[in-house]
């Protein structure tokens, strides 16, 4: 082999690698602050009127789910507690009416912090601690609000600082990943160049607004009623939260893993307007749906026939308190019982569900409530169990073939899934089964021969949950094999429009302009912001004129989203990636840079700035991105298979054999390592001969 062809095909496969790669305070503590805006009112306003509703939302984690540190709110002991585990420690204590934490700041000298405020109150809460740059953090130990203790998050052991896992990190504070959904009117006020917050909300906990939306008016015209004017109070613009699934999508803004598209979120506006909801991706969900990681609860719900149905969240949860309408299982016997309401839910059957003939469990025992086997719980936070709103029928049988857990298990773990088969086939016999969309995607993930066709199946299957067909289809788009379902692009769930948009951006240039062109036009930002994404590379000389101004528009819809989420090391890959799509390398290599700066683990940012120093002839300084990487890398394969591509560019063959072995050694299945350490060996050996 000569230099020359090796050269050409080691560059050649170091750009396809990133084609498809994805202290002690210095300045005065930056305090947030709460601001009132034009159209919100004090919750108080509200609240005086609203007498029924106060009393409710008083009893709500709604209501605390953020308070002021004050002795009405602290629940944790600060009488000088000193905790350690796992290589964490803190003592908490007081000094008159403020509370302090003494723990390990970020570069891990012992510091002594305030508390400013609380987080969360059931069945744990955490403290807030300021930090420079107008930031809060929330301390990776949190009070047990059951067992009266402190406890780490991190059981296992806690991350050192440095870390973007430290409490004090990126991934723990609270401007990035908590405000918005634990306060009203929130605004983060990040400043990108400075890595800064201002961040200010009228009120510091989930009021009457945040769901309401601004009450000025409302509240202005109930005054003037009430001095003698006429007509009636202007509503709040999302007076009572619109249908079924309109309901849904409102909780969904908070209760969905989700990411953000607009800089302010409001209530009452489509939620795809301002979020996109992730879809049942391997590292969030079960094969089967069953929640995994911490998803909270719209994921699931969008699998469930209640949704489908039209059951809203409030038939289930009292709107003000948010506790279940009713104890045990007289909450689902309200609907499954032997006289369903059959006028509003016609698919309802006439049964007598809460009885041993239907649940074989001894009454009141466990296993004997609706929630044990249809709704299991995990627990997240270590001590916050959370059940899973797919209300799903318990399949061991699918645990038997793919692995995935069931209800009856977490009972009787003792015991094999083939037992609880066996369990359920003897008190209502044996039924056979219809293919489980979990069995689809657990092929498909396993790399199972003939996946691919069965995903493309499950697409265009009406009969299943949107959310799962718009799993199939992001996961289709990994597997390139297939194009993408026409019917998906017209579909009238937007979840399903916005992933079509999104995996027919990795199709070839003549499919995208058959397609994406018409979905620049579609009602929900998400689906216009997916298909200009996938246009931005071919830009507008493919297009209709009267395109050209929506691609535009999409374009900087798409720039906004990564703004508004700019302080998230991955908005600033987005950004570099459409840089590089402009023929902006300097913009590029700015958020490349910055990515990089905000998690220094982060692999993917790397290995882009590390391409395009070495596309301009900076080496040195490719090689020194990459190398720095090593340190922060929890397997450091593509760095390393990386650093033996940039050597053989450069023609030092041996540091490329030893960069591409330690890579291999890290990726010993991966066949690009493979292939290229053959050939620089075989080369080495070659010139060994000559």
């Amino acid at each position: 082999m000569s230099v020359p062809a090796l050269v050409i095909g080691l560059l050649l496969l170091w750009q396809s690698l990133l084609a498809v790669g994805p202290a002690a305070a210095t300045e005065a503590d930056a305090s947030p602050r709460a601001a009132s805006l034009p159209d919100h009112v004090a919750d108080g306003e509200c609240l005086a009127c609203h007498v029924e509703q106060a009393r409710l939302w008083e009893t709500s984690k709604h209501r605390r789910a953020m308070q002021p540190a004050t002795a009405d709110s602290v629940l944790g002991d600060f009488g000088g507690v000193h905790f350690s585990s796992g290589g964490e420690s803190a003592h908490f204590f007081r000094r008159g009416e403020r509370y302090f934490v003494a723990t390990q700041d970020r570069s891990g000298a012992l510091a002594e912090f305030p508390v400013t405020h609380t987080f969360g109150v059931h069945p744990l809460q955490q403290v807030l601690l300021p930090l420079p740059g107008g930031r809060l953090q929330a301390l990776s130990v949190a009070w047990d609000t059951r067992r009266g203790q402190w406890f780490s998050l991190y059981p296992e052991g806690g991350f050192e600082p440095g870390s973007t896992l430290h409490w004090t990190g990126r991934y723990q504070n609270w401007n990035l990943m908590c405000g918005e959904c634990h306060t009203t009117a929130y605004r983060k006020g990040y400043d990108d160049a400075a890595d800064r917050y201002a961040t200010t909300w009228a009120e510091h906990n989930v009021g009457c607004q945040a769901c309401h939306g601004g009450g000025r008016a409302h509240a202005e015209s109930a005054r003037s009623l009430a001095q003698g004017g006429e007509g009636r109070p202007t509503p709040t613009p999302n007076r009572r939260l619109g249908t079924a699934h309109q309901q849904v999508d409102q909780c969904a803004a908070c209760h969905a893993r989700r990411t953000r598209l607009v800089e302010e979120a409001a209530p009452g506006l489509e939620l795809l307007d301002q979020f996109m909801p992730d879809n049942l991706r391997a590292e969030l969900y079960h094969a089967d749906g069953q929640q995994l990681d911490e998803v909270f609860e719209y994921g699931s719900y969008r699998q469930s026939r209640m949704y489908a149905a039209g059951v809203a969240c409030t038939d289930c949860h009292e709107v003000h308190s948010g506790r279940p309408r009713a104890e045990g299982n007289a909450l689902c016997t309200a609907c499954h019982s032997p006289s369903p309401d059959r006028e509003r839910f016609p698919g309802l059957k006439a049964a007598d569900y809460d009885s041993d003939a239907h649940h074989f469990h001894s009454p009141g025992k466990r296993g004997s409530q609706c929630v044990d086997c249809h709704m299991p719980s995990r627990n997240y936070m270590v001590v916050h169990g959370r059940r899973d709103h797919a209300i799903r029928v318990p399949r061991p049988d699918l645990t038997a073939r793919i692995g995935v857990p069931n209800a009856c298990q977490d009972c009787h773990g003792e015991r094999p899934a083939e037992w609880a088969v066996a369990a359920i086939e003897r008190h209502l016999g044996a039924r056979p089964r219809e293919e489980h969309y979990g069995e689809v995607l657990a092929a498909f993930r396993a790399g199972a021969p003939g996946a691919a066709n069965r995903l493309a199946a499950l697409v265009t299957d009406r009969a299943q949950p949107a959310i799962v067909r718009a799993t199939a289809l992001e996961s289709l788009a990994q597997a390139g094999t297939h194009p993408v379902p026409t019917a998906s692009l017209q579909d009238p769930d937007g979840v399903l429009r916005a992933t079509a948009a999104a995996a027919l951006g990795t199709r070839p240039v003549e499919e995208r302009l058959a397609h994406l062109p018409a979905l620049l036009s579609d009602p929900l930002r998400a689906v216009r912001i997916a298909a200009a994404r996938g246009l931005a590379d071919v830009g507008e000389v493919g297009l209709d004129p009267a395109r050209r101004p929506l691609l535009r528009a999409g374009l900087d819809d798409f720039v906004a989203a990564q703004v508004a989420m700019a302080d998230m090391p991955g908005a600033q890959l987005n950004l570099a990636s459409l840089a590089l799509v402009r023929r902006d390398p300097a913009s590029a290599e700015r958020h490349y840079r910055r990515a990089v700066q905000r998690d220094p683990a982060l692999q993917a940012g790397r290995l882009g700035l590390a391409t395009l120093l070495a596309g301009t002839q900076r080496e040195d300084e490719a090689e020194e991105v990459l190398r720095a990487g090593l340190a922060h890398a929890d397997n450091a394969g593509e760095l390393h298979f990386a650093l033996g591509l940039l050597a053989g560019q450069r023609q030092r063959w041996e540091e490329a054999a030893r960069e591409l072995r330690a890579a291999a050694a890290l990726l010993p299945h991966n066949a690009r390592v493979r292939r290229n350490l053959d050939a620089v060996e075989a080369y080495l050996a070659q010139r060994q001969r000559r």
